[in-house]
């Protein structure tokens, strides 16, 4: 028989590569629910040490924190910002169409 892989040590095995954790994050949030990047973020947050270490380093409350990345969650785009820089990753922005394809 052959012995499987947990999927969840798998992925946070990838997540602790900075460029996995960036393609893993772009890709979330390429999906128009925002539920999957938050999902995402959370993966990449326990990978990298769990919300308690994100809080203390990020000087966020941790219970906050849960609560925001929860189903329920709504952070501020100032509070995904400060997270992703603790994580070491920053938000870019880049055009969907061409300069020649512009959208009317």
């Amino acid at each position: 028989m052959k012995s499987t892989i947990c999927y969840d040590d798998e992925l946070m095995a990838a997540l602790r590569n900075p460029d996995e954790a960036a393609e893993y994050l772009n890709a979330a949030l390429a999906d128009p629910d925002q539920e999957v990047f938050l999902l995402a973020l959370r993966d990449v947050i326990n990978a990298r040490g769990g919300m308690s270490k994100l809080a203390g380093s990020a000087e966020l409350n941790r219970v906050s924190l849960y609560r925001m990345l929860s189903k329920r969650g709504n952070p501020e785009l100032r509070t995904i910002n400060r997270m992703l820089a603790e994580l070491g990753f920053s938000f870019a922005i880049k055009p969907q169409w061409s300069s020649e394809k512009t959208r009317a």
